[in-house]
């Protein structure tokens, strides 16, 4: 490990050239602000070896505005607040925070030894009014630590050296390199999207591409979607909720660091807000509805499922998988709630699934174990039922697939859409998200920006419909035959 007093000395080193490119790409967007005001340009005159970043302004608190979202919609037009409160702009943020906001390249284990180090520096910018204008007063640099509150108009200095840190990608790792797409896999990628706007963008997940990396996966969508599907923005876009590898459908990320935490707290909100008593969908603010296709048929054609979760280890320590919990006091369990619904069930049964709540595998663990119907492909939690597995016979004349569904070949990321229907020996987990409504993100977020004390509770919703593959449309067709 790279000792305090050489780290020390790596960065304060002086930078080879005065016509070093900057790499970092906020370093280019906050350009402006350095080059507008002389007396940034007088401490590099005197030798000051420090890169300035943009003065702190006010900020939207995203997790306050995402409960306020959930709330103003849970509880309808008789609550207490149902405006965007003064707690939704937030004037505080720590020092750790902006930095990183700041320079989303930057490692954060850099940024924490440049802290742990004492070598960030903050000025404190004063105001002062003349004939001519506002005028900013400099202000000596004293050192900040990473928890100090930042304050209206403080800036950031860093050392100049952080500037040479992205250059170094030969050192990097292979996992940490950054994405690169030919045109057809980005065309393919931006090929998915459902919907995008400033704050979110929408994507129809395909069946088999994992939505994060780790071990054993080589490309992964959030790895694809910052090569793929940031267009002019500086961020990547974020993750805010999960959908199984082989699962498919509308999966939303947060194309800037405030949308993300605003979708963050509203999938929070309704996994903590969920209670046998709020199943109204009218009064949910997020909406997430599921097709599956099922072996066997429930005793009802509709019901709530409420069954704890709990995840248990197996194969002596080398995986693991959720299961019911009947005993909390022996096993950690997580509360989990479904509302099923029968929309289909010829042969075999089509289940909408409502998950209100959002635990790993809920849907699939519910359907196995509560309903004893688990899920077509569902080879993990179904693996008993499928031993006895027999495709189902069908006929090209009664279901037109090939004028339907013309068969890709040769998809980008070795993706096959086609095989895995139900008349085959080997299916595919049939399991889509089909339908989902959530609030207008880009609306709320412009609404706080221009009005602080505006109204939420009439906020539009956006309703979002995802096709589903072929293969699982093949198998639709044929059980409604």
């Amino acid at each position: 490990m790279m000792g305090p007093i050489l780290l020390r000395r790596l960065l304060l080193r002086p930078p080879p050239s005065s016509t070093a490119r900057l790499c970092i790409s906020a370093f280019h967007n906050w350009r402006s602000y350095a080059t507008t005001e002389t007396f940034h340009e007088d401490r590099e005159k005197r030798g000051e070896k420090w890169f300035t970043l943009p003065p702190f302004t006010a900020t939207i608190n995203g997790s306050a505005l995402g409960k306020e979202l959930s709330r103003n919609r849970s509880y309808g037009r008789d609550v207490i607040t149902k405006t965007a409160t003064a707690s939704t702009t937030s004037t505080t943020t720590t020092a750790l925070k902006w930095v990183t906001r700041c320079c989303p390249e930057l490692p954060r284990s850099l940024v924490q030894k440049l802290f742990r180090l004492r070598q960030v520096r903050r000025e404190s910018c004063d105001m002062e009014c003349s004939g001519e204008g506002v005028e900013a007063l400099e202000r000596p640099l004293k050192r900040v630590a990473a928890k100090d509150s930042m304050n209206v108009g403080d800036r950031i200095h860093l050392p100049l050296s952080v500037q040479e840190f992205p250059n170094d990608k030969q050192e990097l790792p292979n996992d940490k390199k950054e994405c690169y797409c030919s045109e057809e896999e980005v065309t393919f990628i931006r090929s998915l999207e459902l919907y995008k706007d400033p704050a979110i963008i929408v994507i129809n997940k395909p069946p088999g591409m994992p939505v994060q990396g780790g071990i054993g996966i080589k490309r992964s969508l959030d790895e694809l979607a910052a090569a793929c599907l940031s267009y002019d923005f500086s961020e990547p876009p974020r993750l805010v909720h999960r959908l199984d590898r082989d699962s498919s459908g509308i999966l939303v990320m947060g194309r800037t660091q405030t949308s993300a935490t605003v979708l963050h707290s509203i999938f929070r909100e309704k996994t903590f807000g969920a209670s046998n008593d709020e199943i109204d969908d009218a009064k949910r603010i997020l909406q997430r509805r599921y097709w599956a296709l099922v072996i066997g048929s429930p005793r009802q054609r509709k019901g709530l499922i409420s069954a704890p979760l709990g995840k248990v280890v197996v194969d002596n320590g080398k995986s693991d998988r959720i299961t019911i919990v009947n005993d909390s006091q022996t096993l950690p369990s997580q509360h989990a709630i479904t509302k099923y619904k029968v929309i289909g069930s010829p042969c075999y049964t089509w289940l909408e699934l409502t998950p209100l709540t959002g635990r790993k595998h809920q849907l699939r663990v519910h359907c196995a174990e509560v309903l004893r119907t688990p899920i077509v492909g569902d080879y993990k939690y179904g693996w008993q039922t499928h031993r006895n597995w027999k495709p189902l016979a069908w006929s090209n004349n009664e279901c037109h697939s090939d004028e339907e569904f013309p068969k890709r070949k040769n998809l980008p990321f070795d993706l096959n859409m086609e095989s895995g229907s139900v008349s085959e020996k080997n299916p595919r987990l049939h399991l889509h998200c089909k339908q989902m409504v959530l609030p207008n993100v880009n609306l709320a977020l412009q609404n706080v920006k221009l009005h602080s004390d505006s109204d939420l509770s009439e906020l539009e919703s956006l309703e979002l419909v995802a096709a589903l593959p072929s293969f699982m449309q093949r198998s639709w067709n044929i059980t409604n035959s």
